[in-house]
């Protein structure tokens, strides 16, 4: 890779342009580290900003459902774009895949799309909302994606209702849970967002009606993400009292990670029955351990979270760039990356405008 290809990279973040010039020129291919030395190792992909729940801590009725400006179709990436990003992606070190939202199963044939990032030597995985699993389950099995996560905020019909606010009922989020197990994509991973005195009361019940059935629980903190949630640190249960909680009933251990850098914590029940994980990014931040980039559904890059802004690889893919010009495109927003902002968080970070969680996945 030549320096005069890298210095001819124009790299468009949201809302301004800012050129991108390494010092050195950067490889198409190996590993690459940020300013912090970590890998990218985890790209999560958004196939669409919609979705047909409004969680109160993601999509909140209040303005999503008021003229908010959903992305055209012709906005969205394609397909063979999100392949051509994610093979770049994947010659750069990542080795794992995960298709997010909004609620990835809105996306048309996202069948489609699974089938072509089967081929890539990763784990590929998706997050949902479970709505759709149903009916969904076997044909992603089919196409080759390995597991899913499904967002559960409750196990009670009542409380579930209310945390998505469009009236869904728990048992169809059950049943699809069910069918991605009988699909094989194992073990299922379920997400709860816990939000202090809205429903924590449902943790232990949650911990209990998955306990020794293989799937995975992971209770996470209210985050700030995006800035229409509301956030606010006094509904913020930090995840030691969930542990706390969980123990005082179903006594738990702590186990070692899977991975370096994995972001739950993980927990096995004493008589052997399962597992649980928390994440805690806003009570005991990992940003020192984070490998993960996230593709909006636009194709626009964020190395966080927490990022106010990303960096615009559709207009690079439109241009007509070559596959080495996009992975020195990419390596040098790795390369330039210094995200902490969970280490970081005051009450002013925390209030800032941020990205929204529906748009660039979770």
């Amino acid at each position: 890779m030549s320096e005069k290809i890298i210095h001819l990279l124009d790299i468009r973040t949201a809302g301004r342009a800012a050129a991108v010039v390494p010092a050195t020129p950067i490889p198409a291919t190996g590993t690459l580290l940020d300013t912090r030395g970590r890998p990218v190792r985890d790209l999560r992909i958004s196939v669409t900003d919609r979705c047909n729940f409004r969680c109160v801590y993601c999509m909140p009725k209040e303005v999503f459902d008021k003229d908010y400006p959903y992305l055209a179709r012709r906005e969205l990436l394609s397909f063979e774009e999100i392949e051509r990003i994610a093979r770049i992606f994947v010659a750069h070190g990542v080795n794992k895949l995960r298709i997010t939202g909004g609620e990835p199963l809105l996306r048309k044939d996202v069948e489609k799309l699974i089938e072509r990032l089967a081929k890539l030597p990763v784990e590929l995985t998706l997050t949902t909302n479970g709505a759709l699993l149903k009916q969904k389950a076997r044909a992603l099995r089919d196409a080759g994606l390995t597991r899913v996560t499904v967002s559960l905020d409750a196990i009670d019909d009542p409380t579930f209702r209310m945390m998505n606010d469009v009236d869904f009922p728990v048992e169809r989020v059950l049943e699809g849970i069910d069918a991605a197990h009988a699909a094989g994509l194992t073990p299922v991973k379920v997400n709860m967002v816990v939000k202090r005195g809205t429903n924590d009361h449902a943790i232990v019940p949650m911990a209990r009606h998955f306990k020794g059935s293989g799937h995975i629980v992971r209770f996470i903190e209210f985050m700030d993400v995006g800035s229409s949630n509301g956030w606010k640190m006094d509904e913020v249960l930090p995840s030691a009292d969930v542990i706390a909680r969980i123990d005082a009933d179903m006594p738990l251990e702590p186990i070692d990670p899977n991975y370096p850098g994995e972001v739950a914590q993980r927990w096995r029940y004493r008589d052997g029955s399962g597992e649980i994980g928390v994440i805690s990014s806003v009570t005991q931040a990992f940003c020192s351990s984070c490998t993960r980039a996230r593709l909006s559904t636009e194709g626009k890059i964020f190395t966080c979270l927490f990022a106010t802004e990303g960096h615009d690889l559709r207009a690079l893919l439109r241009e007509g760039r070559s596959d080495d010009e996009l992975a020195s495109a990419i390596g040098a927003i790795w390369q330039q990356r210094g995200d902490r902002y969970s280490e970081i968080r005051t009450a002013e970070t925390a209030a800032a405008r941020k990205i929204e969680m529906s748009y660039i996945g979770g």
